[in-house]
């Protein structure tokens, strides 16, 4: 397996860039002039559009991955194929 190539500072840039935009549409829906239900539509609306795209994220992730090691088992049968079927002194 693969080991990440991030490094700290583009985790300190996501996770400071998501932090920023939090807040700033929760300031942002606390001073807006509009009934606490609007802004609580507004508020959940924009809750799930972020859960929703951190599950997008997991799943092309995990399938990925999947396809990663689907590919690996498929190499070493090949690998085991041609072995088998060579003369290892030719």
């Amino acid at each position: 397996m693969e080991t990440s190539k991030n490094t700290t500072a583009f985790y300190f840039l996501a996770w400071s860039s998501f932090a920023i935009s939090f807040l700033g549409v929760g300031v942002g829906l606390a001073l807006m002039e509009a009934e606490w239900a609007v802004k609580a539509f507004f508020g959940m609306s924009y809750l799930f559009s972020v859960s929703s795209c951190f599950m997008v994220a997991k799943v092309v992730r995990d399938k990925q991955e999947e396809q990663s090691i689907i590919n690996k088992v498929e190499k070493a049968k090949t690998q085991q194929l041609i072995n088998k079927y060579t003369d290892p002194t030719d």
